[in-house]
């Protein structure tokens, strides 16, 4: 049972609020229901320990929720949502979610993504107080900052971003298929559809580093068998 922790529901959708809030309540469980957007940023605090938001809801999506949530909070955040195409899991990851889940949806793999998003460690307090840098040819992470700086401008990675190529960039020429770093990143099993949000985060990166030519940079695939940092 899992007493005292609270979790943030938005869903305009009642019969779906309902469902999920027999779900987490069973498993012990304090939930708060919000029925949209607008709502769950007025009732997230800092006692909320997860949000659990559809993409689709009136007055404030679940997309303009969470990067407003994600301003002034590093809480992991869920996207509950009947939207499976890979431009909206983009969408979603890109302001800041933690993890994606599509409707219709088993009590237990709710559970699995609930318990494994809470048990992850924040970036403040997983990162070690090693002081020093992981430089790639003209990006440096910061591991004290947590940022990767490239001219001395701050390349803008979300969390999981970050994560992905710290664990790259400190094992350099090392091929990680997507199943290692989907459990060295988000500290959980391996689902069938992991492969997808690791390529999913792969893309964001490369986008935002700026190395999305047919000759890559930094971030190489090694087709069949996973991605490396030279």
């Amino acid at each position: 049972m899992e007493e005292n922790i609270k979790i943030l529901v938005a869903d305009d959708a009642k019969d779906i609020r309902d469902v999920v809030k027999i779900m987490l309540e069973s498993a012990g469980y304090e939930v708060v229901l919000a029925l949209n957007g607008r709502e769950a940023i007025e009732k997230y605090d800092d006692s909320i320990k997860l949000v659990i938001l559809d993409i689709m809801m009136p007055h404030i999506n679940g997309i303009d929720a969470c990067a407003k949530i994600r301003e002034n909070a590093d809480v992991p955040i869920l996207f509950l949502t009947a939207k499976s195409a890979e431009s909206d899991m983009v969408e979603g990851f890109e302001s800041g979610g933690d993890d994606y889940l599509t409707k219709p949806f088993s009590s237990t793999e709710l559970l699995l993504r609930v318990k494994a998003l809470l048990k992850r460690p924040h970036m403040k307090e997983s990162e070690s107080q090693d002081r020093s840098k992981v430089i790639i040819q003209d990006i440096v992470l910061d591991k004290e900052l947590q940022q990767v700086i490239r001219d001395g401008e701050t390349i803008p990675l979300t969390e999981i971003e970050y994560k992905i190529l710290l664990l790259l960039a400190s094992n350099r020429n090392h091929i990680f298929t997507a199943k290692e770093i989907y459990e060295n990143v988000w500290n959980e099993a391996f689902l069938p559809n992991s492969t997808n949000t690791v390529m999913v985060h792969i893309r964001n990166i490369r986008k935002k580093l700026g190395d999305t030519g047919p000759s890559p940079k930094y971030l190489y695939n090694s087709w069949g068998r996973g991605y490396r940092i030279v």
